[in-house]
This record gives C-alpha cells, sequence and structure tokens, in this order.
C-alpha cells in the first residue's frame, strides 16, 4: 500500500469517528421520528376525513332541508384533504395552513352534529350512533397522535440544540422543527353535544 491509500483509509475512517461522535446518526433517527410523528397525525386526521362522508350520508336521510350545514362539511372536508406538508418542511406557516382546513372540517362537524338534536329518530339510529363514536373516538386519536409529534419534536429540537450536538446540527442541516400549536380560540370550547 502507498501513503496515498493510507491516508485515504485513515480519512475515511476519522470522517465516520467523527461523524458517530457528533451524534449524527442520532439526529437523523429523531429528526425521522418527528417525520412518523408527523405522519401519523395525518393518518388520524385522514381517519376522520373518512368517516365524514358516511357521517354526511346517514344525516342526510333524516335532514333533507339541512343542505347547507350537509355542503359545508362536505366542502371543509374537501379542502382539508388538499392540503399536504412533507415533513421535512414543516415550517409554522404550513402547520397553520393545516390546522386552518383541519379547524374548518371541526367547525362543520360541531355544526352538523348540533343539528341532530331537531332529529330524535337519527339520534337513535344505531349507524348514525356508531359513527358518532367512531368520530368522537377519531378525534381522541388526534389529541394523542398531535401530542406524540410535539414530544417527537420537542425531543429533536432539545437534542439538536444541546452542547456540543448543536456544533454539528447546523453542519449536517438539521434545524429546529416547529410544535402543532392550538388554534387561536382553541380554549373557547364548542358547543357540541355527544348524547
Amino acid at each position: 500500500m502507498n501513503m496515498k491509500t493510507i491516508t485515504y483509509w485513515l480519512s475515511g475512517v476519522l470522517t465516520i469517528l467523527l461523524l458517530n461522535s457528533c451524534s449524527y446518526n442520532s439526529m437523523v433517527e429523531k429528526d425521522e421520528a418527528v417525520s412518523k410523528a408527523w405522519s401519523n397525525v395525518e393518518t388520524q386526521y385522514q381517519r376522520r376525513a373518512d368517516l365524514i362522508p358516511n357521517l354526511v350520508n346517514t344525516v342526510k336521510g333524516y335532514a333533507k332541508h339541512e343542505n347547507a350545514t350537509l355542503e359545508a362539511v362536505i366542502a371543509a372536508r374537501s379542502r382539508a384533504t388538499q392540503i399536504t406538508i412533507d415533513p421535512n418542511n414543516l415550517t409554522p406557516e404550513k402547520i397553520t395552513e393545516y390546522q386552518r382546513a383541519q379547524g374548518e372540517i371541526s367547525n362543520a362537524l360541531g355544526k352538523l352534529l348540533a343539528i341532530t338534536e331537531n332529529y330524535p329518530d337519527l339520534k337513535a339510529n344505531e349507524n348514525f350512533s356508531e359513527l358518532q363514536a367512531q368520530l368522537e373516538g377519531t378525534e381522541n386519536r388526534i389529541t394523542e397522535a398531535r401530542k406524540r409529534f410535539n414530544d417527537a419534536v420537542q425531543d429533536y429540537n432539545t437534542y439538536i440544540r444541546s452542547f456540543p450536538n448543536n456544533l454539528f446540527a447546523g453542519i449536517f442541516g438539521f434545524s429546529r422543527k416547529e410544535n402543532f400549536k392550538a388554534d387561536a380560540g382553541a380554549s373557547n370550547a364548542p358547543n357540541v353535544q355527544f348524547d
């Protein structure tokens, strides 16, 4: 072996050791955990979107003159399912846009469920009751998925901002991620009743 080959091998080994010592692999793992957690948030919102057509069709059979409310739910679902975010580009603006669209669905569903109070036969319908229970369960899953996403973001952000990782994070393109925040006015409970 000549000296040039030995130098290349030693440089390669030193580079691997340096990358390992600066926790590059851990940063990648934590970045991937954030992406996975975001995918889980989207999955739960998609589950809710998938329930909406069945819920609307069930209500439609009983509340034929509530077309404006039914159309608002369908339109909100349509807008929300068109918005997708790349987990590698979780900017505050994109998360806000996503939240806004999901909030429109929540508002429209709240109105839909509120009008069902006027239809005792609908409330007694087994299919409607099952869909309503699934929707309530999905809302709980969405809350849990958002919490897990925020936990993954916090873990990642803490890791890349801690010394000595902060010295290398920027060099390798790891930057702070944004949390999923509550919507403006989220502290005001919606007036929706599940009977």
